[in-house]
């Protein structure tokens, strides 16, 4: 037999509105109902297998100049490297060797990676690696781009939307950035048959409870197979590396690490078949972040496959966790921490389910 609580909560994500998810947001009470209803949901869909992607970080330039990224173009002092094909290959080669099945190339917006050349590098992951899944993280792009990337055998992509609310988006980007744009992008990827991916951050400047619940209505709306979700970790060289301190930026979001787990495992029980990594963002704000994140729904983990000498330049946010269990070279430890905590660790596609 339900609770009252939990059946309250059930209604809720059946048939969501922004006023009722913020009122399970506000309210505590119903913080720990939820995260464990969203356990179960992920248990009863997918069970307790935790999906491995290996990560390759294919190059730390970007053209774009957005508030809160440490590879931003306007930073002069990143850490700039890109991957050749070449490289990329011998990354891809070494997680097949561990027994990866998902590569996930991600990347700022670099100009110097065409179509033509990822779809090349695309196709040589696939001639290699037959079975395997190619996810790509490469920002916004043509839907002419999105077209020739998906007929070249990528199967994935993630494209973060970061907040659903304009005003907010706004703050967070150059004017030259529009969430239009950006969710136009996510419609083109679904329609032409990516498992597409979204998500956003929580805790990020300016940002209030009622954004979050605008963006699980987004989700709700979307659909998407992936849900990203980590926690605003600021970087030292941007915009906002002392917002804490600075009233006009203020945040409502107190607790960035409960909150974060919180916002997984609405989107579990809003998104029951949804893909949904405990980040590396998590990881790097707590060394309980991973295991909380999988608790409350999560069911995806992304060790670094890129080459050791240029996981401290990629560089979003301060402190980024990429050796340990975030490093692919590491496969017993995340196998030891998963079976300590109930899971199995899954080398498999790990397709979507539904």
């Amino acid at each position: 037999m339900r609770s009252t609580r939990e059946q309250t909560i059930q209604r809720i994500v059946q048939m969501p509105t922004r006023e009722a998810l913020l009122g399970l947001i506000r309210d505590e009470e119903y913080h720990d109902d939820i995260k464990r209803l969203a356990g179960e949901t992920r248990d009863r869909i997918y069970g307790h297998r935790v999906y491995l992607r290996g990560l390759i970080e294919i190059s730390s330039y970007c053209k774009n100049n957005c508030y809160y990224c440490g590879i931003r173009s306007a930073n002069r002092n990143a850490l700039r490297y890109r991957l050749t094909p070449e490289q990329i290959l011998d990354c891809c080669r070494t997680g097949a060797s561990l027994g990866f099945s998902t590569f996930v190339l991600q990347g700022g917006e670099d100009p110097w990676y065409t179509d033509r050349r990822l779809c090349e590098i695309i196709r040589s992951i696939k001639a290699e690696h037959p079975g395997c899944a190619v996810t790509l993280s490469l920002g916004e792009r043509s839907r002419e781009s999105y077209r020739l990337l998906y007929e070249a055998g990528a199967d994935r992509y993630l494209l973060r939307h970061e907040t659903a609310t304009p005003g907010h988006y706004a703050r967070l980007h150059p004017p030259e950035l529009s969430l239009e744009h950006r969710m136009r992008c996510l419609a083109a990827l679904k329609e032409i048959g990516f498992q597409t991916g979204a998500g956003f951050m929580v805790g990020s400047p300016c940002q209030t409870l009622e954004h979050l619940a605008a963006d699980l209505i987004y989700l709700t709306e979307l659909k998407p197979q992936m849900v990203g979700i980590g926690p605003f970790l600021p970087h030292h060289e941007s915009p906002f590396a002392d917002f804490a301190s600075d009233p006009s930026m203020a945040t409502e979001v107190q607790d960035p690490l409960s909150m974060t787990v919180l916002m997984v495992a609405l989107a579990r029980l809003l998104q029951p078949h949804a893909l949904i990594p405990a980040t590396t963002a998590l990881a790097t704000l707590s060394t309980e972040g991973r295991e909380k994140a999988l608790d409350a729904g999560a069911n995806v983990i992304m060790p670094n496959l890129s080459p050791e000498d240029v996981r401290g330049a990629y560089l979003l946010y301060d402190n980024k966790a990429s050796f340990g269990t975030e490093a692919a070279e590491s496969l017993e430890k995340n196998r030891l921490a998963l079976e300590k905590s109930g899971y199995i660790m899954d080398m498999s596609r790990g397709d979507y389910i539904g």
